[in-house]
């Protein structure tokens, strides 16, 4: 395998490792908030997955999964099965809904609108765990709840990502020219 490929693929895990901490970061941050009336126990804003849809857009993906995967884990460690599999749920769900918007509706849908479907997939996928945790379609109810919900905080995720992303690429970039100077050594 020639160096370059493996340098990309080194640049690759290791700009998803501090994406992975920095969306463990926000997780951690969400879980202090108090719960909000009138939604399901643990409903929280979803700003940790700035981080998985940057990863979509910015690295692919097998990335956005990736951390995806670290949330959920870190989620059933911190809170407990249910809230592992809850994160997990929804979070792939939506991981694979933001690479393929990212990827063939971006500039149709823009970053608030990918966010706000997003969010609504991630409910699906927790509404959906919901329901077969607790062997009942009752859960269903909650639905419009966790859909304006959703609207509401997917459209606040994009408008934070938007506003991120600069100091994203520029994590992305200095991660880069460190492997750069890095092959000048080798």
């Amino acid at each position: 395998m020639p160096l370059y490929t493996d340098m990309k693929k080194t640049f690759k895990l290791t700009l998803t490792a501090i994406l992975c901490a920095l969306a463990i970061a926000l997780n951690f941050l969400e879980g202090q908030l108090p719960p909000m009336p009138f939604l399901p126990p643990g409903a929280k804003p979803g700003f940790s997955n700035i981080i998985t849809m940057f990863a979509a857009g910015s690295l692919g993906f097998p990335q956005a999964v990736a951390i995806a995967l670290v949330k959920g884990l870190f989620s059933f460690v911190t809170r407990g099965a249910t809230a592992g599999i809850m994160s997990l749920s929804g979070g792939i769900l939506s991981a694979i809904a933001m690479y393929f918007l990212m990827r063939f509706a971006r500039t149709r849908l823009g970053l608030i609108g990918i966010s706000v479907i997003c969010a609504l997939f991630h409910n699906l996928g927790q509404l959906a765990a919901a329901m077969f945790i607790t062997s009942t379609s009752s859960i269903a109810y909650y639905a419009p709840a966790l859909a304006l919900f959703g609207i509401v905080t997917g459209a606040v995720t994009g408008v934070i990502l938007r506003a991120v992303i600069p100091a994203l690429e520029k994590i992305k970039k200095q991660t880069a020219e460190l492997f750069q100077k890095s092959r000048k050594y080798q």
